[in-house]
């Protein structure tokens, strides 16, 4: 009878580590979109066998029991020790729970398996409960697709929260000096539009007027028709507000290369203005 009640225990602890609307959400999101003929490569998915995760690394690498190494799909690892820890420490609470596994794409540079990790009972998601927490964000990372593009749907749910990463506001497109600072470091930005220029190999945006120190976004002429595909254009995206988020890199000013057009959100249209 105690290890019946026990085992009730644990199963109720692992459905509060997700709650119900976000695993709603994420199933929905899970292969929702494109037939398979038209999944991005990077997206195209591969079943692992089911396991127990066994450790968690600083960087955010996971071991399994079977032998698996990897990291979870469509998240940014968190960059400060004391965010990395935390993360950390949610993720080994979910040790020893069976977890279907899912890996996606090809293995990256690292040799790395990108991963989809679930509660075999469908009570816990692992990429979804940090990002739900507020410890990690979203992010399509080197590729130029988002595989789970519900995830943004759950970070919004934090952000309005103010939960962990998102006690902190974005920050300001305007401000050239603060992203200078972040060079080589992952960030989200938000700001307007205020030119767009579109040429043969890239296009840009740019969020500061001329001769102002901020933000300019560039735009591989792929994810640019991807862009225009959902229907923006030039003209449709200036003034618009907008929200980013990549690695810092500076030129002239400071810029984001963002490969995914998953990346770039448009706040205006999902605030109904």
């Amino acid at each position: 009878m105690a290890d019946r009640r026990t085992r009730t225990k644990r199963g109720a602890d692992r459905r509060r580590a997700l709650g119900a609307p976000v695993v709603a959400i994420l199933a929905a999101g899970f292969g929702a979109g494109s037939p398979a003929g038209a999944v991005a490569p990077e997206c195209r998915t591969t079943p692992v066998p089911a396991a127990v995760l066994t450790s968690v690394d600083a960087r955010g690498e996971l071991a399994f029991a079977s032998g698996t190494r990897g990291v979870l799909d469509g998240l940014r690892w968190p960059e400060a020790p004391d965010r990395a820890e935390a993360a950390r420490s949610w993720l080994l609470a979910q040790a020893g729970t069976p977890l279907a596994l899912v890996a996606r794409g090809e293995t990256d540079r690292w040799g790395r398996v990108h991963l989809d990790a679930t509660g075999a009972d469908g009570t816990v998601d692992l990429a979804g409960g940090l990002v739900e927490a507020g410890l990690a964000a979203v992010d399509a990372g080197e590729r130029d697709s988002l595989c789970r593009p519900a995830l943004l749907a759950v970070e919004a749910g934090a952000r309005r929260a103010g939960r962990g990463l998102w006690a902190e506001a974005d920050q300001d497109a305007r401000d050239g000096a603060a992203l200078r600072t972040r060079l080589g470091r992952f960030v989200v930005v938000s700001g307007r539009v205020l030119r767009v220029g579109e040429r043969a190999r890239r296009t840009y945006l740019d969020f500061a007027g001329r001769g102002a120190d901020g933000l300019t976004v560039t735009v591989s002429k792929r994810t640019w028709r991807q862009l225009q595909e959902r229907g923006l254009s030039a003209a449709s995206l200036r003034g618009r507000l907008v929200r980013v988020r990549g690695v810092v890199e500076v030129w002239r000013s400071p810029i984001l290369d963002v490969a995914s057009a998953d990346m770039i959100e448009i706040l205006d249209a999902a605030q109904g203005r």
